[in-house]
């Protein structure tokens, strides 16, 4: 008598963002899962512009299948700098304190946006569905329901809120392990963002007999209390650039709760909030002239990313500062470690919560670390670190080898240790 197959696990995600549509990108590939999107703007779009990753997010690219369409739209360093991350420069003068390599990868970014609608152009229309907010999630037995603000529902047996920052599924996880909400907290921190054509900046440079270098390899120039980031987007035709301001006048700053997180400002603005710069600094601001304000939140590390049959990734776990582009490739991290695990026929209702339990002991210690230590970055590029401070021969050391733990961890590691608490073989070279 032939064995009746199991139904299909039916797998909810909340959240069109990179992370989510990422994850639902795998997962709808596998017969033996039911797989469903929620977003709730009408179409995918993604705010922002570039974002970097480095080497542990571009495997984790890799691995999730999307390789190729990213190398289609990355931008690399260009030769004969190409293994250069950043190059840290003094505020005043753009004098040169070091360098930190990723070697074979470099500063691998794209436009948030691009990279989006490439993840999504694979993306099966029937996964995903559009004007979709969750209002509140329910759990009876084994089932998740997510209720939507349009009064619709949905029913599974894993749901995985990859919804931001704002998450309005994280406080359900928080209340079922016993703890209080957690909101998104402003960091005293914000950034004044612009976009600029690379032929223009160098015209500009050029102008003022400012080496062009500055223009081929990311750049990083770092002063008290602030910090300016370039790296190119698009493939080299346009410098994107952060200007990053710290208010470091009282501890735990609050952001008006009326205010808008992002505004548009004026140039005079960004250029007074960088007044006493150096030259290269100046020269590049003024090619910005109608630049964001944003005010950048984070999220306290959480004690938990899971509760019952609902599960937490990206910025809804773990939303840090940019500091060291990581916030991006820490939910691809999460994707890609919950995509070989679901991925796994093996996979049904008995073992789901195994399952869950090892994604939260292993990805939530190292997201949590990458959160702590995207903070400590920023102390130390604006010259603020307890031990470092304005130390430039300390600092440059220092930056050299600061990000390898980062970028060098084996997420396969992880990978295989879950499988090791399912009770699973481990995965064959061409699996």
């Amino acid at each position: 008598m032939n064995k009746k197959p199991a139904p299909a696990l039916r797998i909810g995600i909340i959240g069109g963002g990179i992370s989510g549509v990422a994850l639902a990108l795998d997962l709808c590939r596998h017969g033996h899962l039911d797989v469903q999107l929620f977003e709730s703007a009408p179409a995918f779009g993604e705010v922002g512009a570039g974002v970097s990753f480095g080497a542990n997010a571009v495997r984790a690219i890799a691995g999730l299948g999307l390789g190729e369409p990213y190398r289609q739209i990355a931008d690399r360093t260009p030769e004969p700098w190409q293994d250069v991350w950043f190059e840290w420069r003094r505020a005043n003068d753009a004098g040169y304190l070091g360098a930190s390599v990723a070697p074979g990868v470099g500063q691998s970014s794209v436009h948030r946006a691009d990279f989006l609608d490439a993840l999504a152009a694979g993306l099966p229309a029937s996964v995903a569905c559009f004007s979709k907010r969750a209002a509140r999630v329910e759990q009876q037995g084994h089932e998740a329901r997510v209720v939507f603000t349009d009064g619709t529902d949905y029913r599974c047996d894993l749901l995985i809120a990859a919804d931001g920052i704002k998450s309005s599924v994280r406080n359900h996880v928080l209340e079922g392990l016993g703890c209080e909400a957690v909101a998104p907290r402003f960091t005293g921190t914000c950034a004044y963002r612009g976009m600029i054509d690379s032929l223009r900046l160098r015209e500009a440079y050029r102008a003022h007999g400012i080496d062009e270098h500055l223009v081929d390899v990311p750049q990083m120039y770092l002063g008290l209390d602030g910090h300016i980031l370039t790296f190119p987007v698009k493939h080299g035709r346009i410098i994107n650039v952060v200007a990053f301001v710290s208010d470091r006048s009282q501890p735990n700053l609050t952001w008006p709760q009326d205010a808008p997180w992002v505004r548009e400002a004026s140039q005079r603005e960004m250029l007074d909030a960088f007044a006493g710069w150096g030259e290269a600094a100046r020269v590049l601001l003024e090619c910005i002239p109608a630049p964001t304000h944003w005010a950048l939140h984070d999220l306290a590390e959480l004690p938990g990313y899971v509760h019952g049959r609902v599960a937490l990734i990206g910025d809804a776990a773990h939303a840090m500062l940019p500091h060291q582009g990581a916030g991006a490739g820490q939910g691809l991290e999460d994707a890609y470690f919950l995509a070989r695990l679901l991925g796994d026929p093996q996979v049904d209702g008995g073992n789901l919560s195994t399952l869950l339990a090892a994604y939260d002991a292993l990805r939530r210690p190292r997201a949590c670390r990458v959160q702590r230590t995207s903070w400590e970055a920023g102390e130390l590029y604006e010259l603020r670190d307890s031990v470092v401070g304005a130390d430039e021969q300390a600092l440059g050391a220092m930056l050299a080898s600061r990000f390898d733990w980062l970028w060098n961890h084996d997420l396969d590691a992880d990978v295989a240790e879950a499988r090791e608490r399912l009770g699973w073989a481990a995965l064959s070279t061409c699996d």
